[in-house]
């Protein structure tokens, strides 16, 4: 057995099913070899969409996958994709075949650029290419997740493997790691014991694994008398929980900064407590006592000041606090009171704050359409929201059902990346409609995937604020005065180029034009449906405003 042929089999046996990529000379082999041990490839038509691909499957699925990219430019084609991912800390192994002779003009330095972004690396040797895969698989679930590179020796994959192994049992190679011990939670009890009003924000490192986390927490809640927000990334984490705030920070209702801003005591669940979960610091109290568990101690107070921090696994340190709270008899707070829950249930979704409708013209209001989408499409979907000025429209007019609905591709705030993270969403929860909402700059970038979109028949909506512009940019710099011309576009015909690649497209300017996803809907759909929705754009979303406040 040859190198390549021994790290696709071990990957495979680590628990790795479902490989994304575009095939070269340097990745033909390996990822055969994956494909011989039992793995799923999907091609895209980009490695940049590739990329992309892989961290929405990890994502959504909860489990880690490979993307196999070519030597040199396949690599640095999907470097904003693995960015994204390593930022998210996506539990992804890329394989890199690698050129390692500078002469060459497919090197590149991968160990540098790993080290750049975030991601760790490994390279495969002839001697241990099982342990070094092995290694790889293992380092990318550990802790909170990583994205790492294995680099492949372009003339190492062909050497015979030493000592070749039979694939092991793929329940006990992906098995979960050892959980870290609980660390000392009586300053954190003491402060719930004291609290009037407590808040539990809840971000990304609570979302893994989602479901004992979200159990944990709950219950922790409920005994402590605390209110539950999320940030952005973990939304979808109380969905159906009477006392869910929605998301925290910029997208936050106005109840939900309400009350955010009136806690007395904050505990953030795997949330570093961002400038965008908390609007520039300006959304937390100034007297309330800050509090933050998180698996990874280098994310303790990297954002702002906090009174303390537990290092330790989320669930395990929520379960460990309901404990000791139970065993002193300490009773809840009295902030959850009727009126309260029954404000939340009617002031606590961006659909129940009242707007002027600014559609008209040829033009619908993005809320508008937002709302339309959110009462047509079935309940049971992810959403996966792509970047620009309109995100917030989709990320708080669309609901979700859990987590796992909700995909948010934000770590780097690339623009494009929405359209093949939706792809691989869809892969990974086929009994799902999966939503891809986009701008039409980020669109256009990421078009090609359409091709790739139509050949996997998943089902799949993508729904496109369309306002002829960069939206964002627009709004930035056209209040100063500034001259648009690099930044607006004519107004395209999106829908037609969807039909170009095999999909079913339709354009909307008024809610009377999404009749016809109705009746796709009503299918069944054999083809994904692209809505070039015309939206108007006379001002800055909400949120962006927000964020403008901040500079």
């Amino acid at each position: 057995m040859n190198v390549a042929e021994a790290v696709g089999r071990e990957l495979a046996a680590h628990g790795i099913d479902h490989v994304f990529g575009v095939v070269g000379s340097g990745n033909f082999h390996v990822t055969n070899a994956l494909v011989a041990a039992g793995a799923r490839f999907i091609a895209a038509a980009h490695e940049g969409g590739a990329a992309s691909m892989a961290d929405g499957y990890a994502r959504v699925s909860g489990r880690i996958c490979a993307l196999s990219v070519h030597q040199g430019p396949g690599l640095t084609n999907a470097l904003t994709g693995i960015t994204e991912a390593a930022k998210s800390r996506t539990p992804l192994v890329v394989l890199v075949p690698e050129a390692t002779s500078a002469r060459s003009n497919f090197f590149v330095d991968v160990a540098a650029l790993a080290g750049a972004i975030g991601a760790g690396y490994r390279r495969v040797s002839a001697a241990g290419a099982a342990e070094d895969a092995a290694l790889a698989c293992r380092s990318a679930r550990a802790g909170a997740g990583q994205t790492v590179l294995l680099g492949m020796p372009l003339d190492v994959q062909s050497m015979p493997a030493g000592e070749p192994r039979e694939p092991r049992d793929r329940s006990t190679a992906a098995g979960a790691e050892a959980a870290p011990p609980i660390p000392d939670i009586a300053p954190l009890v003491d402060a719930l014991c004291r609290a009037r009003r407590p808040i539990f924000i809840a971000g990304r490192g609570a979302t893994r694994p989602r479901d004992a986390s979200r159990a944990a927490l709950v219950a922790l809640a409920e005994r402590s008398g605390a209110l539950l927000a999320v940030s952005a990334a973990a939304r979808g984490l109380f969905a159906g929980d009477p006392w869910y705030l929605d998301v925290s920070g910029g997208f936050a209702t106005p109840l939900c900064a309400e009350l955010v801003g009136q806690a007395d005591v904050v505990v953030a669940w795997g949330s570093t407590l961002n400038m965008w979960t908390t609007r520039h610091q300006r959304l937390i109290g100034p007297d309330a006592f800050v509090a933050q568990v998180d698996l990874q101690s280098s994310a303790l107070g990297v954002n702002r000041p906090i009174d303390l921090g537990l290092c330790g696994d989320v669930a395990a340190v929520a379960g460990a606090c309901a404990g000791e709270l139970e065993r002193r008899g300490a009773p809840p707070s009295a902030w959850r009171t009727p009126e309260l829950r029954a404000r939340i249930a009617a002031e606590g979704r961006w659909r129940a704050v009242p707007y002027d409708d600014e559609g008209g013209a040829g033009r619908i209001d993005p809320r508008t359409l937002s709302i339309a989408l959110d009462d047509l499409l079935p309940a049971e979907r992810t959403v996966v929201i792509d970047s620009g000025n309109f995100m917030g429209y989709p990320s708080m007019f669309l609901s979700v059902p859990d987590a796992a609905g909700f995909c948010f591709t934000q770590a780097y705030q690339s623009i494009g990346l929405g359209l093949a993270s939706a792809l691989g969403a869809a892969v990974a929860r086929p009994d799902r409609l999966t939503v891809a909402a986009l701008g039409d700059g980020g669109f256009l970038m990421a078009a090609a995937e359409l091709a790739t979109a139509a050949q996997l028949g998943a089902p799949l909506v993508v729904a496109i604020y369309d306002d002829a512009a960069y939206g964002a940019e627009v709004h930035h710099f056209g209040p100063h005065g500034h001259p648009l011309d690099t930044v607006t576009f004519p107004d395209r015909d999106l829908a037609a180029i969807a039909r170009g690649f095999g999909c079913a497209g339709i354009t909307v300017r008024s809610p009377g034009d999404l009749d016809a996803a109705r009746d796709w809907l009503a299918g069944p759909p054999d083809r994904p449906l692209v809505i070039d929705a015309k939206v108007s754009s006379r001002h800055a979303s909400w949120w962006l405003e927000e964020a403008f406040r901040g500079h």
